[in-house]
């Protein structure tokens, strides 16, 4: 026995994804049909959901020494008395990136 899934998607990211998957040789039928077997296969989605982190944490993309230098100039700053409260910054970085 069979069943019928109806969705509705943007006209656009129709066309998008019919011209992808008849590129792949397929359609975007057999693609659904695809990734609900997988999701049952995997007991989950077939892929990593998250959160595009680099743009909610600006330190995940940066070097050793672009960090270092980061800090070097905290370190002048906190010298000539420009600093905040640490419970301010703790609760700055907690809303910001989710810490």
């Amino acid at each position: 026995m069979s069943n019928t899934i109806q969705i509705r998607v943007d006209d656009d990211l129709k066309k998008k994804s019919d011209s992808l998957f008849r590129d792949l040789g397929t359609d975007t039928t057999t693609a659904i049909r695809m990734f609900l077997t997988q999701a049952v296969a995997n007991n989950g989605f077939p892929f990593e959901i998250k959160r595009n982190t680099k743009e909610q944490n600006p330190y995940i993309s940066m070097s050793e020494d672009e960090f270092l230098s980061k800090l070097e100039l905290s370190r002048m700053h906190a010298n000539t008395g420009n600093v905040k409260d640490s419970s301010e910054v703790v609760s700055d970085m907690r809303s910001k990136y989710g810490l």
